[in-house]
């Protein structure tokens, strides 16, 4: 059975994408903060909590994983994002974005980089469409992006000829709980906004393409641009 590794897997993106690659065949190992309720209950889904900016302990986690099974297929998910005119943002919230968004997915790719070559396995980074554009009172969150998108990039031309596939999403707004921190959300209809699933069938595509060719930059938005305040408590 092919093995995956997925951050963030405890909600919203991460969570769809934990049940779409169970219903493919995969045993999947989940990091998240914190898994309640059972939310998945596949005997092929490893749910792992653990605190992703503390590297000695994921690469530790990583190793151990590494022990007894082949992994294939790398997703990095998981992501944090503080919005607002940059001189509100404090030091603790900048070093959790760029720990988050870019440390982890560098390290984690480096960890498993030489089984991902053996098994020419698949790198997939939920980048954002952030990552393509100025982003104003965002432009923290979109130069730790900016970062992965680049990174994924020039990856897929150093690891091509061994056959791994690196790919990068880029997704507009999507409905879920990532932006309770600012104080925007989604659009009201759904037109303005992705949905979770949008993305897993988008990832389901990729890995079921014909060996020997690569999305390698995907963008998926909403027909309208739309975003709503919050109404404040």
């Amino acid at each position: 059975m092919k093995s995956a590794i997925i951050t963030g897997a405890s909600s919203g993106i991460g969570l769809e994408l934990s049940r779409l690659l169970i219903n493919s065949g995969y045993r999947v190992f989940g990091f998240g903060r914190d898994f309640k309720n059972d939310i998945i209950t596949s005997e092929n889904f490893t749910p792992i909590i653990c605190d992703l900016t503390d590297i000695n302990k994921l690469c530790n986690q990583i190793k151990e994983i590494k022990k007894q099974n082949e992994i294939h297929l790398l997703i990095n998910n998981a992501g944090v994002g503080f919005f607002g005119p940059h001189e509100e943002l404090n030091p603790k919230k900048i070093h959790e974005m760029v720990a988050v968004n870019l440390e982890v997915p560098l390290v984690l790719t480096q960890q498993l980089l030489r089984d991902l070559k053996k098994n020419k396995g698949f790198i997939i980074n939920i980048s954002s469409v952030t990552a393509k554009k100025s982003s104003v009172f965002g432009c923290a969150y979109a130069a730790t992006k900016s970062g992965l998108t680049h990174f994924g990039e020039s990856l897929f031309d150093e690891v091509r000829k061994y056959g791994v596939k690196v790919v990068t999403i880029h997704p507009d707004i999507t409905k879920t709980n990532f932006y309770r921190n600012a104080n925007f959300k989604e659009g009201e209809g759904e037109d303005t906004y992705l949905n979770p699933d949008e993305i897993g069938k988008t990832v389901e595509m990729i890995l079921n393409q014909r060996d020997g060719i690569v999305f390698t930059d995907i963008t998926i938005k909403p027909q309208k641009h739309m975003i709503s305040k919050k109404q404040l408590l």
